[in-house]
């Protein structure tokens, strides 16, 4: 048996002696010691060759509008999917610049969420408290994070508003304290249903709870977030100093006239190496949504070179394009700088990292946390990209004024999904988007939502 072999499992002292006298016997570890000890490791580790490379400036742009902040919130996809829309809107109304409410959104997600909740705890009626459905259920039935199907379902049933007509409130801006009154007020009304139906009541009986313990998570919204409007009147001096005015709208009609995009004529797809998924397949994560009878999730699993080239051809027709990816692997918020090479953790630790993306989705080590929009790209001479243009939601700190700089190897390791218009995939792809969806479980790490501060 060697020096360090050992046939119960357990750490012996001869084994921690030879550990220590190894750490020790290697001047870099005490170097390492000595400075990790003293300041944050990624600024030990930060590769200067890097930064000095990374620049902001691309062959081809998407014009966009000043960066706008979520805050203290999780609402980067709502974020990012009105920000694909503002400058068109902007530019037919001659502005410089314009914001769409996200409050106005976000109140009617959270009202929507709430009666997914309840109606899935009276789908799962059946199933024990204590099993693995049931307690997913229970983990964070109104957190702020979205996908872009949840958020074409707020579109299509709610419409659009200006930011003027639902201003940020502070429960908006920071939506923690609002999210634990309301899901506590949720999990008690989901316990009382399961309690009642275990002492015989009918489902006919619970679902006629359901209007009344809505009224209450209305109310509480409202308190927090004021009431969304149903119409508001719109005027509006342009960048020439012209007056105009439209005079009263309702959110649909608003929408229809200054947000008319086709959202039936777009596509999410991700790219998902993972052994248990298959390329060129339709997925659909069961229990995840917000809007009951609204669309489903629907993600088209492709190689991540068809991403790509679906990404640059709407950059080059002047189209932003909605991506999630993990927005917290080697990427420093006060840069800007999205780069698998920013961090030299190998030269600080002795030991290199190398889990493939879909390793890393298997352990737990990475899933989508973000949605924000990419607004350029720098392709080379053969037309082949080099780094990617990141329009973020975390104001105009860090980056250029808020835009962030993204390696073309970091979206091939990190990025999971982008949203582009049909009409830029091919017809065998189309074809594939008519398939019935393959049902993931809830807790598929294609399941996660972005709700990255």
């Amino acid at each position: 048996m060697g020096l360090l072999e050992t046939t119960s499992g357990a750490i012996e002292a001869e084994a921690i002696q030879h550990y220590q006298s190894a750490f020790q016997a290697e001047p870099r570890n005490r170097a390492a010691l000595n400075a990790v000890t003293k300041t944050t490791v990624n600024s030990v580790a930060m590769n200067r060759a890097t930064v000095v490379n990374s620049n902001h400036i691309y062959s081809h742009i998407v014009p966009a509008g000043a960066s706008v902040s979520q805050h203290t919130s999780g609402r980067c996809w709502m974020f990012a999917g009105l920000n694909l829309f503002r400058m068109s809107a902007a530019k037919q109304m001659n502005l410089e610049d314009f914001e769409l409410s996200q409050s106005y959104l976000m109140f009617w997600d959270k009202f929507e969420k709430a009666n997914y909740y309840l109606e899935n705890i009276l789908q799962t009626l059946d199933e024990p408290t204590d099993g693995r459905l049931v307690a997913w259920l229970q983990v964070d039935p109104l957190q702020d994070g979205g996908q872009w199907d949840m958020f074409v379902n707020l579109i299509k049933k709610y419409g659009v508003v200006p930011k003027t007509a639902m201003p940020e409130t502070e429960s908006s801006s920071a939506s923690r304290w609002m999210n634990d009154r309301i899901t506590y007020k949720l999990r008690e009304y989901g316990s009382r249903m399961r309690r009642d139906y275990r002492n015989g009541a009918s489902l006919s009986t619970l679902q006629a709870q359901k209007p009344v313990m809505l009224e209450t998570i209305y109310r509480m919204l409202a308190i927090h977030l004021g009431e969304p409007p149903s119409e508001f009147v719109w005027q509006w001096r342009d960048k020439d100093k012209e007056f105009h005015r439209d005079g009263v709208m309702t959110p649909q009609a608003f929408r229809e006239k200054y947000v008319p995009q086709d959202l039936d004529g777009m596509a999410c797809l991700i790219h998902c190496p993972q052994a248990s998924k298959s390329y060129n397949t339709l997925y659909t994560i069961s229990y995840l949504g917000n809007v009951v009878g609204g669309q489903i999730v629907r993600y088209l699993n492709l190689e991540i070179d068809v991403l790509k080239q679906a990404s640059i051809a709407m950059i080059r027709d002047g189209k932003p394009v909605w991506f999630g990816c993990d927005v917290g692997k080697t990427f420093d918020r006060d840069l800007g700088i999205m780069d698998l090479e920013l961090y030299d953790y190998e030269g600080v630790y002795g030991t290199g990292f190398g889990m493939t993306k879909a390793e890393e989705l298997d352990y737990g080590g990475s899933l989508m946390t973000h949605a924000m929009v990419l607004t350029g790209v720098d392709l080379d001479e053969n037309g082949k990209p080099l780094k990617w243009r990141v329009e973020n939601s975390w104001g105009e700190k860090g980056g250029e004024k808020g835009f962030m700089v993204m390696s073309d190897a970091w979206f091939s390791a990190y990025l999971y999904e982008v949203v582009v218009e049909k009409s830029y995939l091919a017809a065998s792809l189309l074809k594939l988007l008519e398939n019935e969806p393959v049902k993931l479980h809830p807790w598929d790490p294609m399941g996660s939502l972005a709700i990255a501060e």
